[in-house]
């Protein structure tokens, strides 16, 4: 990512966003054009005060600019240049007067450090001009308001902001009037950047309503841009509808022309505007960082062929500053590319990050190698830009380098650096209850993880576990962490109870597949002795080539592998998770769905009880299904590779009462093209998202929602056993031929086959399914979840265009016996205890 005040920066921008620079507010004659290279006389002749009222006397600078002196002091103390720091010692034999990084960065450049980061052909920026948003998101329910934010980032800042804007918050009908104004608070301000945060409180009606906001103060680079956005809010007794996505950028040498770029954003906004979706649920990958290794700042550490010196090479204040900079830009540029970036500012987000919003592999790399001051380096300073762009959180005050700077009292780890904070304010840290923070930082992002927890509006609760920042290639999550989530899920499900609106559904987002083939066989062949020789060939000569990744010269595709749940290193807390969560479904009667991303397909695995035991899914605690929506943006995977996991797709047993399988969902391929083998229904590598919506208790025959009118507030009662009230009931637009009796039906199949249909949601699944169709998702009335999987029909169509393959998730009734404690005491090796009875 280059900067917007590079000549290079036009590559990144529509020619609507290439605009004039506009006139200079201190002085009526500045010359309009950027191409100008030389002002009037009428401009110096204005400009000639002001030059003499600056070469005046100052007072002397309270923070003690120290420039002068470093350079005396070093000026025999000279690193060795770039070219040759693969070949020396990296540790420097010298500590270096420490001048902060604005004025040091300055010298660099020749420019003044207040000028760093400003165009230098134009005026200072005035803190108007937005540079990129609005971002929105949901954040939480109180009582009946809902609870939101909207994020816009200005140019130009500093220990002071330059300005102080407003949002204007009205309902789109004008009801509300002229609305109401809604200061801004500055979450962080650098001389680059000021990123602006907007609390959103609005009040929750007997019907879904549309509000809009705008922002009078600022104004857009782009022409196109819309100022006034809009969004929906559902109706207090309503659940909200969703919209999954993940995997959102290209991965490093991709042809993206050859894949249109991010044209299925066109699509969700086609099926935003048939039916609002109330809140977008990002599954990772939001953002795709890996070519800071390629083209960015740690382009000469990747290149250093040994791994020692590899491991050795520090993170200072100068590469970090880099690294800052290559973030803010790559962020810059892709949430201000449409389509992604309309979607932005009008259906409200909650986000989860994975490896691509750091960089590839994060946390699944070989543990010497992961504790390396570059990747904790990097690894600070993706998690500063995550917390403001997706989570609207101000960053900590600081974050890592290989500098030493001790600890202040009460600080753990590293002190706050000076040169991080010489010339930026950040925000004191926030606390906000929908956030299940970690008990401890993370092993290589020295922070705690964020965990949410919100209620998606009537009957769905949400669960979303930041399976990122405790990370290591034998942990996803420290036990202490699982710990602290499910007591806050307990309480949640508990109060809501004891309220008489228990929650039907709750709804978790993982970063990666829970319920997914095995490929053990692929770990012991990439891990495999075997392949020593040809490893150290490839460091010493290149043998190989990419099949080794430049990080810890293991098998380039190892660290997805070892990413996922299925894998044997994460094998023991995959089944602990998996039985906790089993808990919480027979303890609250509620339905469990997960939702995974990572990678690059689309698929629907699903948990169940053993069909020896005869329970009928309606009464069924352990059916999870978990929906595999993969990628919305990147690649997939060649069609052989989807088929070979299609092969893998073996009925495995957790335990003695638990199968679990891919189900077979996909009847064809999308449109008249042929991406998968005749064999293969469970693995579709096509780009895809999905949508997920309540068939809502208060829909009448019709399928319209009538709220307040059939039920009593937010509480929809199970169909007894057996019933088949509300799934048949749809709108005579509906397909003729896709399921017609209850999705909880308790009529067993009569198979064994976990791949086929086991409950009457799952009849016909596919295209001809209701949940496919627009006219009829959502439509029901049985309380269930209508999941429609979108996928993309040509990667060539510039539209965007999808075909939807749907099934039911029905509700739970479970009413017998809790089962077994699924939280034993941990080992005296500090791993977590589980039952004798394993996953095979």
């Amino acid at each position: 990512m280059v900067s917007p005040r590079d000549p290079d920066a036009d590559l990144f921008r529509d020619d609507d966003d290439i605009k004039a620079v506009p006139p200079n507010a201190r002085n009526p004659y500045a010359n309009p054009s950027r191409w100008r290279h030389q002002e009037s006389s009428a401009f110096a002749k204005h400009a000639r005060p002001q030059q003499q009222q600056q070469q005046q006397a100052r007072e002397a600078d309270s923070r003690g600019r120290v420039g002068d002196l470093a350079d005396f002091l070093n000026s025999s103390r000279i690193s060795p240049p770039a070219e040759a720091s693969a070949s020396r010692p990296t540790t420097p034999r010298f500590k270096p007067v420490s001048v902060a990084a604005v004025e040091a960065r300055a010298t660099v450049q020749g420019t003044d450090a207040e000028d760093v980061g400003i165009a230098p052909h134009g005026p200072p920026a005035d803190g108007k001009e937005i540079a990129v948003g609005p971002l929105i998101n949901y954040r939480r329910m109180e009582g009946d308001r809902w609870i939101g934010s909207v994020l816009v980032v200005t140019k130009g800042g500093g220990r002071t902001p330059l300005s102080a804007p407003s949002l204007n918050l009205r309902r789109a009908d004008s009801s509300g009037g002229n609305g109401s104004n809604v200061d801004g608070t500055c979450l962080y301000s650098d001389p680059r950047n000021t990123f602006w945060r907007f609390n959103l409180d609005i009040p929750m009606g007997h019907s879904q309503a549309k509000w809009e906001y705008e922002l009078p103060e600022l104004r857009f680079a782009s022409k196109t841009k819309p100022r006034v956005n809009c969004f929906w809010v559902p109706a207090i007794t309503e659940s909200m509808r969703i919209m999954f996505f993940s995997c959102n950028g290209f991965s490093v040498g991709t042809d993206e022309e050859a894949y249109c770029g991010a044209v299925l954003w066109k699509d969700v906004m086609r099926r935003h505007e048939e039916a609002p979706f109330h809140v977008m649920l990002g599954g990772g990958d939001q953002i795709y960082c890996d070519s800071i290794r390629v083209s960015g700042p740690l382009r000469t550490w990747t290149d250093i062929s040994n791994p020692k010196k590899r491991r050795e090479y520090p993170f200072p204040e100068s590469l970090r500053a880099d690294c800052d900079d290559w973030y803010l830009k790559n962020y810059i540029r892709w949430y201000g590319t449409e389509p992604f970036a309309a979607a932005n500012g009008q259906i409200p987000q909650m986000n989860i990050w994975d490896d691509h919003d750091i960089i590839d592999g994060f946390g699944s790399y070989v543990n010497e190698f992961m504790k390396c001051d570059v990747f904790k380096g990097i690894g600070g300073v993706a998690h500063k830009y995550y917390m403001l762009f997706q989570h609207h959180l101000p960053p900590p005050p600081s974050t890592y380098t290989s500098d030493e700077i001790p600890a202040a009292d009460g600080e753990q780890g590293q002190g706050v650096d000076p040169n991080q904070t010489a010339n930026a304010y950040v925000h004191p840290q926030m606390r906000e209850p929908g956030y299940i923070i970690g008990p401890k930082h993370g092993p290589y992002v020295a922070e705690h993880s964020h965990n949410m927890f919100a209620r998606l509006g009537a009957r769905i609760a949400f669960l979303g576990i930041d399976a990122r920042t405790e990370r290591t290639r034998h942990q996803v999550n420290y036990p202490e962490t699982y710990d602290a989530i499910f007591a806050r899920v307990r309480q949640e499900l508990s109060d809501a109870a004891s309220t008489g609106n228990p929650f039907r559904h709750l709804v978790l987002l993982l970063g990666i597949p829970i319920a997914y083939p095995r490929l053990t066989w692929l770990e012991n062949v990439f891990s495999s002795p075997v392949l020593g020789p040809i490893k150290f060939l490839n460091r010493r000569m290149g043998l190989g080539g990419s099949f080794f990744n430049s990080f810890d010269g293991n098998v380039d595709l190892l660290d997805d592998l070892d990413d996922h749940y299925t894998a044997r290193t994460h094998k023991k807390e995959r089944n602990y998770l998996i039985r906790r969560l089993q808990g919480i479904c027979a303890e609250f009667s509620v339905r469990i769905t997960i939702l995974g991303g990572d990678v690059h397909l689309a698929a629907l695995g699903r948990f169940y009880s053993k069909p020896k035991l005869n329970i009928p899914v309606e009464n069924d605690y352990r059916y999870m299904v978990n929906v595999v929506s993969s990628a919305i943006v990147n690649k997939p995977p060649p069609g052989a590779v989807a088929n070979l996991l299609a092969r893998r797709n073996k009925i495995h047993h957790l335990g003695h009462d638990t199968d679990e399988t891919l189900f077979k969902l996909f009847d064809k391929d999308p449109g008249e093209s042929t991406v998968t083998a005749s064999h293969n229904q469970v693995t579709m590598p096509s780009r895809n998202f999905a949508m997920i919506t309540e068939n809502s208790p208060n829909n009448d025959q019709n399928g319209e929602a009538h709220p307040g009118t059939l039920l009593s507030p937010r509480l929809a009662p199970p169909p007894p056993p057996g019933s088949s009230a509300g799934y048949s009931q749809r709108s005579n637009r509906s397909r003729r031929n896709s399921a017609s009796s209850s999705s909880g039906s308790s009529v067993l199949p009569g198979h064994k086959d976990g791949r086929l249909p086991i409950h009457a949601g799952e009849v016909n699944a596919g295209t001809k399914h209701k949940a496919a169709s627009p006219e009829d998702h959502g439509k029901g009335s049985d309380g269930g979840l209508d999941v429609c999987i979108r996928v993309e029909i040509n990667q060539h169509d510039p539209e965007g265009r999808t075909e939807g393959y749907g099934m039911t998730i029905p509700t739970l009734d479970y009413r017998g016996p809790k089962p077994p404690s699924v939280a034993p005491p941990q080992s005296a090796n500090g791993s977590r205890g589980h039952s004798s009875a394993g996953d095979h």
